[in-house]
């Protein structure tokens, strides 16, 4: 039974971070298109970066990025990366960087393999 409930769980997770990803583009590619349609540049828009398309972001923002995450992962241990990125509004392509670095300095553990990853907190950061 618990089997049952666990598969059952995962199926809904999935599907619900797959509707809050089509309404993340529909929401997107409708400012856009408004945008376009006033003149503006929505070609180089990036929705919460401030930054244009292609462009690094600063070690601030890394670093900035970086500890919001493991602050996030200390007081909610075990959970994957599309719960994190609904309570923390990013997505897994803003995290990649950050999470990779914590994992290769130990201040992050990670158990499991692609979706099925969660995160938990390593040795204390300085």
């Amino acid at each position: 039974m618990a089997n049952l409930q666990a598969d059952i769980q995962r199926l809904v997770d999935n599907f619900v971070a797959q509707i809050t990803e089509l309404a993340n583009r529909a929401a997107y590619e409708g400012l856009q298109q408004a945008l376009s349609k006033k003149g503006g540049r929505a070609g180089a828009l990036r929705l919460g970066t401030g930054r244009g398309r292609g462009q690094k972001r600063s070690s601030d923002e890394l670093e900035k990025t970086s500890d919001e995450f493991l602050a996030f992962v200390t007081k909610n241990p075990g959970l994957r990366i599309e719960q994190i990125n609904k309570q923390l509004g990013t997505s897994t392509k803003d995290l990649a960087l950050p999470i990779r670095k914590l994992l290769a300095e130990g201040y992050l553990k990670a158990k499991g393999k692609k979706r099925s990853t969660t995160y938990f907190p390593g040795k204390a950061k300085n």
